[in-house]
């Protein structure tokens, strides 16, 4: 996206962004694809006080506006589209929406919030279009311990777009998810070749207190790459290629985390388990879904 000062590339693009080190200005997360070192996904998170409001463009991407925390209306071509979001990421499903490639938007909060803008270089303007919460799509993965709650707000099959993949991972304190590890780096008929950027969220202890979680990157033998990080609110953790997984959330501290996907192939997810790993799945069916993620309104506890 642009519209702000551009930050000038890392030598060496980093796996694991600490909260903080990618804020500028209103923005607590400009990752470019210039930043991650790569060529098509992006993440631009941007906090608004109460009353504020805020011009960008999207420049060659499309970009979705997820509210994190608090709502929004967002104005763009002439349009209004009322953003009601949740007050926090562990409080359920969201509303969105989606802005094409060379679009001018306007997001004004009257209480302030936090809004994620994942995005894509694009070579088709598709519509804007606004997508109530009670039409995103919903799964559950795995079971017992590896439990977690798999919202796909823009994802093949669920939502149009011409290379952007996002969805959203909560995951139950104690358990893990991105499990087994896979690997989406090669063009082909088991993998596509997709960028990935993880953004975490880790809900605090009953004193206060920040939670934790940690996840896992590695590569093969012909492309090595190595990452086992502590992450919490705020961080970002991106994956160029290698499997990813698990991502764990430490006992007591639920675990959200956003990813946002794009590459330059067929818009489509398909990944590889890592072969040593992959048996967990044949577990899977003697067990049930744990049942924190089955409440009614479909959402997490979350102790904060």
């Amino acid at each position: 996206m642009t519209g702000d000062a551009q930050r000038e590339p890392s030598s060496t693009p980093r796996l694991h962004h600490r909260a903080g080190t990618l804020a500028e200005g209103p923005w607590s997360i400009r990752l470019s694809q210039t930043e991650a070192g790569w060529s098509w996904a992006s993440l631009h998170i941007l906090n608004l006080a109460p009353g504020a409001s805020h011009t960008f463009a999207t420049g060659p991407e499309e970009v979705l506006v997820i509210p994190l925390s608090g709502s929004c209306i967002l104005s763009s071509g002439g349009a209004e589209h009322m953003l009601r979001g949740r007050a926090r990421v562990f409080d359920g499903l969201t509303d969105f929406a989606y802005v094409p490639c060379g679009s001018s938007v306007v997001l004004t909060s009257e209480q302030g919030g936090r809004f994620a803008m994942p995005g894509a270089k694009a070579a088709v303007a598709l519509p804007l279009r606004y997508q109530p919460a009670d039409q995103v799509a919903v799964e559950y993965r795995g079971a017992g311990n590896c439990s977690r709650r798999v919202v796909n707000y823009c994802m093949p099959g669920t939502f149009p777009a011409d290379r952007l993949l996002v969805c959203e991972v909560l995951t139950p304190g104690g358990n893990w998810s991105s499990y087994p590890p896979h690997k989406h780096d090669e063009s082909g008929t088991e993998e596509t070749e997709l960028e990935e950027i993880y953004y975490f969220e880790v809900a605090s202890g009953p004193s206060g207190g920040p939670g934790i979680a940690y996840q896992r990157v590695y590569g093969t033998p012909t492309r090595p790459i190595e990452l086992l990080a502590e992450v919490g609110t705020g961080d970002v953790v991106l994956i160029p290629h290698g499997y990813h997984g698990p991502s764990m959330a430490a006992p007591g501290y639920d675990l959200y985390y956003l990813n946002v996907m794009a590459g330059p192939g067929q818009r489509a997810w398909r990944a590889t388990d890592d072969p040593a790993h992959a048996w967990v799945r044949a577990t899977w069916p003697s067990q049930v879904v744990d049942p924190r993620l089955l409440s009614p309104s479909a959402s997490l506890p979350g102790r904060e």
